[in-house]
């Protein structure tokens, strides 16, 4: 089969890329939902609370894969595209070995400070047991946290892009299964939900070492696995750190808005705030699959920009904005239309069930901006611009989103709070495709 790097038709290397990621997003989104479902099942708050208070720690965990994995998976591409294959390999080296020295360190200093940690997410005295019992097993798999996370983008890098999502997809799989015995049958609460979670990201890691093995005795030059191929220099750890940093904080301020959200949805009242939480679970699915999109061809971005071959480039980019605006739209018509059943799945409550659907349709009104800012934002990460990516996500949640949440909500209270998403993200769009004509202007020159 021809490289997906050097596939001619173009919507046909978009779909190489994009769908296997699209496939591996959704999967997490699955994992989610059914890890929330599981622990409810204990009927006791305080589980639910400790998942709740714990999952920013996890989110950091995984941010900071996303400096090597996103970092690394950028300038390999670029370097591919300058067929550097020796200095691609040994940056994808460095990145794995990276990886799990940082997840050693976050497991030693974590269960050192279990305590502290546990206080400081918010824990009182009626959850502080269920949440150590969480974060224990969390970090004591965060080495293959880190690890799983990160070789899922080091993969696409270098056109492995089946094995990057059946290891996703595996490590997802393994999760829910193991909730179902570890909580709905051993009866483990808090610790079963965690516990199956870094068994999880421990059986994803296990297959992506395997495949990385394979790869390196089939004479794969791009995966080299030993010890003695570590061979890092100060330009390369530079080139790594300077584009994951910004897309480590991505996830962290995206984290930081959610929060401020949640906060104003929660001052009018527990039924605003599941039947936000139903409409944002269903919103995620268009977010996810623009997302695993954008993703997806970032490598083919990088790679196009690293061999010179601009026009190429921006065809990829082009079409990959389309076809994110056009999956938006459909999303948009179907939550508008089929609000109510698709909400009636998960509440009974008919006031309730008009109130989620009404969130729905609200929320979604944005859904075909996202091929707009996903696309840019993977763009600039790609060409190694982590500034402008990092740029467009604080505009998001912190210059734009969140003074629109607190304007709106004094405006028009709880309608204006749900409405801040559609608009902020509208005026997002807008101010992605002005930087995008710009660096492009600048290309040129």
């Amino acid at each position: 089969m021809t490289s997906v790097f050097e596939e001619k038709n173009i919507s046909k290397a978009i779909m190489r890329v994009g769908f296997p990621a699209m496939l591996g997003q959704l999967t997490t989104l699955v994992y989610n939902i059914a890890d929330t479902f599981f622990v409810s099942l204990t009927r006791e708050p305080e589980a639910i609370a400790a998942v709740t208070l714990c999952a920013p720690i996890l989110l950091i965990i995984m941010s900071i894969a996303c400096v090597f994995g996103m970092g690394g998976s950028s300038v390999i591409a670029r370097l591919l595209g300058e067929e550097k294959k020796k200095e691609s390999g040994a940056t994808m080296n460095f990145c794995v070995y990276a990886m799990a020295a940082a997840g050693a360190v976050t497991l030693v200093l974590g269960l050192v400070f279990l305590q502290p940690l546990a206080e400081g997410s918010g824990a009182d005295a009626d959850n502080i047991v269920n949440t150590c019992d969480y974060l224990k097993w969390i970090f004591a798999g965060a080495p293959f946290i880190m690890l799983a996370n990160g070789f899922v983008h080091l993969f696409r890098s270098v056109g492995l892009i089946k094995e990057s999502t059946i290891g996703l997809v595996l490590g997802n799989a393994v999760n829910m299964v193991l909730d179902y015995i570890f909580i709905a049958i051993l009866g483990r609460g808090t610790a079963g939900a965690a516990l199956a979670t870094s068994l999880g990201f421990v059986c994803a890691t296990v297959y992506y070492i395997v495949c990385m093995v394979r790869e390196d005795h089939r004479g794969n030059p791009l995966v080299p696995w030993r010890p003695s191929r570590f061979s890092p220099n100060a330009a390369m750890i530079r080139s790594v750190v300077s584009i994951g940093i910004p897309g480590a904080l991505i996830t962290v301020l995206m984290s930081v808005s959610n929060i401020v959200l949640n906060n104003y949805i929660g001052l009018y009242g527990s039924d605003a705030v599941a039947s936000y939480g139903i409409a944002y679970k269903l919103n995620m699915i268009p977010i996810l699959l623009c997302v695993g999109l954008s993703q997806g061809v970032a490598p083919l971005v990088g790679y196009y920009y690293g061999g010179s071959r601009k026009e190429r480039m921006a065809e990829i980019v082009k079409y990959t904005t389309a076809y994110g605006i056009a999956m938006g739209a459909v999303f948009t018509v179907v939550f508008v239309i089929f609000g109510k059943p698709l909400a009636a799945v998960f509440l009974q409550d008919d006031i309730l069930i008009e109130q989620t659907a009404y969130f729905l349709r609200v929320l979604c009104l944005s859904a075909p901006m996202l091929g707009v800012i996903q696309m840019m934002t993977s763009y600039f990460q790609a060409l190694g611009k982590a500034v402008k990516s990092l740029i467009i996500t604080v505009l998001r949640n912190a210059v734009l989103f969140i003074p629109g949440v607190i304007a709106l909500n004094y405006v028009w209270e709880l309608n204006g709070v749900i409405a801040a998403q559609p608009v902020v993200e509208t005026v997002l769009a807008v101010i992605c495709i002005f930087m995008y004509v710009g660096d492009s202007k600048m290309g040129q020159h």
